[in-house]
């Protein structure tokens, strides 16, 4: 077996090795049926113990309040930009949202929206290029809106909300992506809460969608049947035939963080991964943090160099070395260390050594 990269890539991002050597080996023979699990029925009582069990596990590690449902919708977390304002706008009747505008994704967020309704924002980085999540002015929370909308973690500029804004009188959704099971986050002011698998929870084409039994109901008259939460609730989110394989990893992936010790022993290495990287960029200034140093990240550690020509070189010299993907999201640059749940410590010390021998020689 060749030796394999450490992989930094945003998404779709690497995946533990026993997690894949599981797939490997069951990929011919799921469980002794003699086909795998991309050929049986979503309907055999096989799957449906899958998913039930894949239920559970996203209950117990994420301590879910019983109130909420646990989907599995089709698509990445884009899609959801979609489906959060197709269900949630229309609760209440101006059709209005909020947003605090953080980076390249919620401004995606907010454009979906406003094909749906009113989308308003209430905050925004833009003044500051995205390197600090704004302050959220109380009085801007307006009582009449269906919901707060926020990115707990933004990818592209490698900043992260440490603390939710404060809003008893509005449900917030909440896109975390490229965080959930990565640390604990509070639970409780969230009506909504999605998040692409193919960075922390597998691979692509399928989202996982935490949304609170009173929120469900309210989706616009155009909605999908495969985008209402409604409909996904009551069909066990199949309404027609769903994405067994991405559920089958999604399922391995969780019995992985389990057996890492759950999601406080993933916040606590991911924390550790996190400061390796940021201790070398405060060491000088050859290295550029992006992320004011209040708001950084712990799973998307962005940076520049002094020239565009040696961020291609680093690029370039990193991958001879087995350090992949580390450009920066394309439409900003710079470089981009993500390192999500499945980056064991030794990656992130990996490209820290990298990191200080490169800025010696350059």
């Amino acid at each position: 077996m060749n030796k394999r990269l450490v992989n930094f890539t945003a998404g779709p991002s690497m995946l533990p090795l026993p997690v894949l050597q599981r797939i490997r080996e069951e990929m011919l023979d799921y469980r002794g049926m003699g086909a795998s699990i991309m050929e049986i029925s979503h309907r055999t009582s096989e799957f449906s113990e899958l998913r039930a069990e894949t239920v559970s596990l996203v209950r117990e590690l994420l301590r879910l309040p019983d109130d909420f449902e646990v989907l599995f919708a089709a698509g990445g977390g884009v899609l959801q930009m979609a489906l959060a304002p197709m269900n949630l706008i229309a609760r209440r009747p101006g059709r209005k949202a909020l947003f605090v505008h953080t980076d390249i994704f919620s401004g995606r967020a907010i454009e979906e929206a406003g094909k749906y309704g009113n989308a308003v924002v209430i905050a925004s980085g833009e003044s500051e290029d995205f390197s600090a999540i704004p302050e959220v002015d109380s009085a801007a929370l307006d009582s009449t809106a269906s919901y707060l909308h926020i990115v707990t973690n933004n990818t592209a500029r490698g900043t992260m909300w440490r603390y939710l804004p404060q809003c008893e009188s509005l449900p917030l959704v909440g896109d975390a992506t490229s965080e959930l099971f990565g640390r604990e986050l509070d639970l409780d002011p969230f009506g909504m809460l999605f998040a692409g698998c193919q960075k922390n929870l597998g691979i692509s084409g399928m989202s996982l969608v935490l949304v609170r039994e009173q929120m469900l109901g309210h989706a616009i008259r155009e909605t999908p049947s495969w985008m209402n939460c409604q409909v996904l609730a009551d069909t066990d989110s199949m309404p027609s035939t769903s994405n067994t394989f991405a559920l089958y990893v999604c399922n391995l992936m969780l019995h992985w963080f389990k057996s890492q010790g759950g999601v406080k022993a993933i916040e606590g290495v991911n924390r550790a991964k996190a400061a390796r990287l940021y201790a070398v960029l405060d060491r000088g200034d050859f290295y550029r943090g992006h992320a004011h140093p209040a708001h950084r990240s712990i799973m998307n550690v962005c940076f520049q160099l002094p020239t565009p020509e040696l961020e291609h070189r680093f690029v370039e010299e990193a991958a001879s070395e087995g350090l992949y993907a580390l450009r920066g999201h394309r439409a900003i640059g710079g470089l981009r260390a993500s390192m999500y749940n499945a980056m064991p410590m030794s990656g992130a010390e990996a490209l820290a050594q990298f990191m200080e021998e490169f800025e010696r020689r350059a």
